[in-house]
């Protein structure tokens, strides 16, 4: 059995710890906190043992702790960093290059340069068995996730018939459980996003991806506007919606007014922090024109990397099959049946 610290309790920390604690071929020896505050209570109260920076041990007194993070780490064969956007390469030096420890690092982060945390960006869809015998590696950000899980298929079926993809992310502005972000009544835009070069370092440099960057006003998942190119007439949209039949981790929705109904019928169905885990097409919303395919589809921020960190770690620790990697994961994410809950409910009318 392999020991892993989940080091970090946000919003992608506590998801992936509470889902991969009932992972039979592993045990969590726990979570690091940084902050002294009503998160601690919570992981605490789940049967978790928390573990805290050697500095700032006085801080937690009026927590029952369990050590240091370096106790942790001492005692672990991986762990999965969830700390937030750039402080995940700060932990790699402090922590786990002196402790010589495998990580797992969160999108946020960078590859290559003088603060890279890795020089492999995972894509269970695309470069699962990179992942073997690797050190560290970055699971790509919720967007850039989503983004194999639909190119992959299109790369795989038409080739050198796809001339280019042009991308607009419609990013919300911060996560439903963030109660302290402000979502500001605006609409602002990145330069250069990160989200171009980091899914072309696992599709391939010479991919013809052109990304657009936007942050709106709300809490309700991601939405890509995706035109896609061909070398002549493009496939019929029933085609290109069917090529995604069988795709994991991948619905396709009919009769959707927003990303707040997906959201809405999760929770009614007593999903998991209200995630879908998933990308949903919105097949109502693919359109052909002439040479090019439009297509809608939303990203469950934060809850899509979830699964992915776990098969990503199946990679690392255990040098896993593919196959038998999703068979696992499926186990304890049943994806496959949520995905047949939301078709039913969202079917064509």
């Amino acid at each position: 059995m392999k020991k892993v610290f989940v080091n970090g309790y946000g919003s992608i920390g506590s998801r992936i710890t509470q889902f991969i604690a009932d992972d039979r071929d592993i045990e969590v020896l726990g979570v690091g906190k940084y902050s002294p505050d009503e998160k601690v209570s919570d992981a605490i109260s789940r049967g978790f043992h928390v573990y805290v920076p050697k500095a700032k041990v006085d801080a937690f007194k009026n927590y029952k702790i369990s050590g240091t993070i370096e106790d942790a780490l001492s005692k672990c064969d991986l762990v999965i960093d969830a700390a937030p956007g750039g402080v995940g390469y700060q932990n790699k030096k402090s922590y786990y290059e002196p402790k010589n420890v495998s990580a797992i690092f969160q999108g946020g982060e960078k590859i290559g340069g003088d603060e890279s945390v890795a020089s492999l960006i995972f894509n269970s869809r695309v470069n699962y068995e990179k992942a073997f015998g690797a050190k560290y590696v970055m699971q790509g950000s919720c967007n850039v996730t989503g983004m194999g899980r639909i190119l992959q298929p299109l790369k795989e079926k038409y080739g050198k018939r796809l001339k280019r993809f042009d991308a607009t992310l419609l990013r919300r502005w911060a996560d439903l459980e963030d109660s302290k972000a402000q979502v500001k009544d605006s609409i602002e835009w990145t330069r250069r996003p990160h989200h171009n070069e980091d899914v072309k370092s696992y599709m391939g440099a010479d991919t013809p991806l052109f990304i657009r960057a936007f942050k709106v006003p709300t809490r309700q998942m991601h939405v890509h506007l995706m035109d896609i190119r061909f070398d002549g007439p493009a496939p019929s949209s029933q085609e290109i919606i069917d090529l995604y039949k069988n795709e994991y981790g991948v619905a396709t929705l009919y009769n959707v007014k927003g990303t707040k109904d997906i959201r809405d019928y999760a929770e009614s169905i007593k999903f998991n922090f209200k995630d879908t885990n998933m990308i949903h097409i919105h097949a109502d919303m693919t359109e052909v024109q002439d040479d090019i395919v439009k297509m809608t589809y939303s990203d469950d921020q934060t809850g899509i990397v979830v699964p992915e960190n776990h098969l990503l770690m199946q990679a690392m620790l255990f040098n896993r099959k593919r196959e038998d990697a999703f068979k696992h994961t499926e186990e304890l994410f049943h994806m496959e049946e949520k995905k047949k809950l939301l078709q039913e409910h969202f079917a064509k009318k």
